[in-house]
């Protein structure tokens, strides 16, 4: 698996559709993810940013949304492999932040900060 390849299976691991922020669609419907995507070499630590996107009255879909995503990247950070190596994930700091439309103001978005390291030759 590529180094992007890794970072679409990472995001779309949680039952929402997942796409890269620069190539949404259209018809896109609410909720999904949308992702950055960013490598680099060896030792070299990265930031992958995310977004969640609801339409709710509440922020309780997309807060547990958020912590099932924590909690599956835990204290330790989470490994998937690529070609080469691996991708370690890790929570960044802070973790989420919750942000506002202005406008519509029953659009939630938490957005999602992770570290991660391309543990690989290249």
């Amino acid at each position: 698996m590529t180094k992007d390849e890794a970072i679409q299976t990472f995001w779309s691991g949680y039952e929402l559709n997942a796409y890269d922020e620069l190539s949404l669609p259209d018809n896109v419907t609410l909720p999904y993810i949308t992702y950055s995507v960013v490598t680099d070499a060896f030792e070299n630590v990265v930031s992958l940013l995310g977004s969640l996107w609801y339409h709710s009255n509440s922020w309780e879909a997309i807060c547990d949304k958020k912590d099932e995503i924590s909690e599956d990247i835990g204290m330790g950070g989470k490994l998937l492999p690529i070609d080469g190596g691996y991708l370690w994930i890790t929570r960044g700091s802070p973790f989420a932040q919750r942000m506002q439309d202005p406008s519509d103001d029953k659009v939630k978005r938490m957005y999602i900060n992770c570290q991660a390291e391309f543990l690989s030759a290249d």
